[in-house]
């Protein structure tokens, strides 16, 4: 019995093992290499265009900032050329601004990011829950741990006339992702977890209508995009028409039209490679003109949420990795169906970043973004992390079944030796 005991012991020790093993490789990229491993931006550069050559199945705008100023640039295009003031649409990046949005209120001291929202609401309130709703506060809307349960996700609508009112979307958005009831709403207890919420940022494009008595587009015109001279930049889908926008492509080669969006905050922003770039310099350390104080930027990039044990959220802007200064590269993604991705990084530190707008495949900007980060720090980020996960699990299974039939295996041949010494 003995020797059963310590095969069964030893197979689970190894399955334990194993699992640690192959998850460590996928969280500290043991196995991965940079796509250079020279410090030049060029060298990076030409190797992430070689990706882009392999894999663009439509339009894609790329441009790296080094000490906060842009030093390389990579355009291609399907159809039309594309450049630097192309305007693409760019799905959840959106929410990075719209929080910038939200701060330039609170350094006015006209929002307190402490206080609940309702404080700030007439139009629309959050329906009854179980739940104290005090605790639904405009930092943890930023942040995704308000207790929000809707998990939008917007489809968008074919048409300008088929748009709800603001009011209309939060009740039940019709254009709700798959799987999704479209209903705004407290569903856990506020502050307990993080879990995304394209809701919350409808909510608060909703605050900053109320507080600043404008249209959310002309507020963020107004107060962020022009000040930064973003001149190709707006959550206004008439006037990005106007600008003339680049196509967007399908993975199978088409293009069709720009979908139109209540929830503009959450996901509808119109923006250019050269003024997302501006929206960079602007946030490093020997930045010219910010508009929000040392203080409110510092807070934006400070730890507020956390899942699995790993930061993973500022206001308004996701952690990705630690950049090795006691701070971490902050940023946002954006990914819409078919085929909208965008993906910007930026290290506050150093004043480093990325920006990658395209359509045409689904997670190509965010592929090449983590490939950034990785060649930057070393670090995996925590979404090219999550991206693995079905992978890794499908390696710890694999590996986990052989450990066991070796150790059935192993107890077999000592039942048959037990046997032969018995006859």
């Amino acid at each position: 019995m003995k020797q059963y005991f310590l095969i069964a012991l030893g197979t689970i020790l190894a399955i334990v093992g194993w699992t640690i093993l192959v998850f460590l490789n996928s969280s500290e990229g043991w196995l991965q290499e940079p796509l250079t491993t020279s410090r030049s931006s060029d060298a990076f550069m030409t190797a992430a265009e070689k990706i882009i050559d392999e894999q663009a199945r439509g339009n894609i705008a790329m441009i790296m900032v080094e000490k906060g100023k842009v030093v390389e640039s990579h355009y291609r295009s399907s159809g039309a050329p594309v450049d630097q003031d192309s305007v693409f649409q760019v799905a959840s990046l959106s929410k990075w601004l719209t929080a910038w949005g939200v701060m330039v209120l609170v350094d006015d001291g006209l929002i307190d990011i402490d206080a609940p929202v309702e404080q700030y609401l007439t139009r629309w309130q959050l329906p009854n829950s179980e739940f104290d709703h005090s605790g639904v506060t405009i930092g943890r809307l930023l942040s995704h741990t308000g207790g929000l349960d809707d998990g939008l996700g917007y489809n968008g609508f074919d048409t300008a006339s088929a748009v709800q009112t603001l009011e209309a979307s939060l009740t039940r958005a019709k254009d709700a992702s798959p799987g999704k009831n479209g209903i705004v709403k407290v569903g856990q207890e506020p502050g307990e977890e993080w879990n995304y919420s394209g809701g919350g940022y409808t909510l608060l494009q909703l605050v900053i209508e109320e507080v600043s008595g404008l249209a959310f587009a002309d507020h963020m015109k107004k107060r962020v995009f022009e000040p930064l001279g973003m001149t190709r930049t707006t959550f206004d889908h008439g006037e990005a028409m106007a600008m003339g926008l680049a196509e967007n492509f399908t993975p199978d080669g088409h293009t069709e039209p720009f979908r139109w969006y209540s929830a503009l905050g959450a996901t509808s922003l119109f923006t250019s490679a050269a003024d997302m770039a501006r929206f960079v310099e602007s946030q490093g350390p020997s930045a010219v003109q910010s508009l929000l104080s040392d203080e409110t930027r510092h807070k934006m990039a400070t730890a507020h949420a956390s899942s699995l044990g790993a930061d993973v959220w500022g206001l308004g802007v996701m952690l990705y990795a630690p950049n090795n200064q006691g701070g971490f590269i902050i940023g946002h993604d954006g990914n819409n169906e078919p085929a909208i991705n965008s993906a910007v990084r930026l290290d506050p530190a150093t004043g480093n970043g990325i920006i990658i707008l395209e359509t045409g495949n689904a997670l190509l900007a965010t592929e090449i973004a983590g490939h950034w980060i990785f060649w930057k720090t070393g670090n995996i980020d925590n979404l090219a992390f999550a991206m693995k996960v079905d992978n890794m699990v499908q390696w710890i299974l694999i590996g986990s079944i052989l450990i066991l039939i070796f150790g059935i295996g192993a107890g077999w041949r000592t039942r048959r030796s037990r046997q032969a010494r018995a006859d």
